[in-house]
This record gives structure tokens, C-alpha cells and sequence, in this order.
């Protein structure tokens, strides 16, 4: 950067009256005292830890990990069992031990699934699955649609 002089400017404000000590001692009193009456004393409020990315995803994945139960609710996966049904114009009736097996069967095909796309985005270098990996996850496996 260039080096450059520089001058002093004029002001055009004009200077403020002098007030004497004991009023302004007064006024910075009564400031605070109104300051104090306000706002309510919080000793060390603590905000929320703020964790470093991908340490909460891995407690997660210890979470579910460690977990023998399903993921999948049992109400919502019901729902939506009837209402494929529905679609199909086909009157069924399902037993609740039939409910629990489609819904095993579906939690442990989708838990492979995403363990097999997880490998692909490995392989392709990358941490975050896409879509692209399930589709090649399920391409491998041989499925059609």
C-alpha cells in the first residue's frame, strides 16, 4: 500500500458544556442502581456444550449398536403395512405375530442395505452415503426394482 500523508480535518461539533463531578457521580449512581433493580443476578449461566461434528453421530452408532430392539415403530410400520394392503384392493387381515415378522424382516433388510452402501461410500472415498451408493448397493445384490 502506498504511504500517504495525513492531515488533520475539522470538526464542526460544538463542545459540550461542562458538568460538574458530583453530577455526573450522581447520575452514573442512579444508572446503575436502575440497572441492578432490572435485570434479574444470574451467576454463571451455562450455555449448551457444543460438540465437535461427528462426535454425536458416533454415540449414536454405539447407541444402536449396543440396542437389540427395532427401530422401526410398531404403530407406523402397521400403518403403512395397511396401507399398501389398501392399494392393492385386497381385503387381508393380518395377525399381530405377522406384523412383527414383516417388520423384523424389513428392519434386517434395511440395516444390510445401509451396511453394504456404507462400504460402497468407503470405496469411493467418501464418508456421507448418497444415493448413488444404494442404488450400486442394490445393483451388486442383484435386485431388480
Amino acid at each position: 500500500m502506498a504511504r500517504t500523508k495525513q492531515t488533520a480535518r475539522k470538526t464542526n461539533a460544538k463542545p459540550t458544556p461542562s458538568i460538574p463531578a458530583v453530577v455526573r457521580a450522581a447520575n452514573k449512581a442512579l444508572v446503575l442502581a436502575s440497572a441492578r433493580k432490572a435485570a434479574p443476578v444470574t451467576l454463571g449461566t451455562m450455555r449448551p456444550v457444543r460438540f465437535r461434528p461427528g462426535t454425536i453421530a458416533l454415540r449414536e452408532i454405539r447407541r444402536y449398536q449396543k440396542s437389540t430392539d427395532f427401530l422401526i415403530r410398531k404403530a407406523q410400520f402397521q400403518r403403512l403395512i395397511k396401507q399398501i394392503v389398501q392399494d392393492l384392493n385386497v381385503e387381508f387381515r393380518f395377525q399381530s405375530a405377522g406384523i412383527e415378522a414383516l417388520r423384523c424382516g424389513a428392519e434386517s433388510y434395511l440395516v444390510e442395505l445401509f451396511a453394504d452402501t456404507n462400504l460402497c461410500a468407503i470405496h469411493a472415498k467418501r464418508i456421507t452415503i448418497m444415493p448413488k451408493d444404494i442404488q450400486l448397493a442394490r445393483r451388486i445384490r442383484g435386485e431388480k426394482f
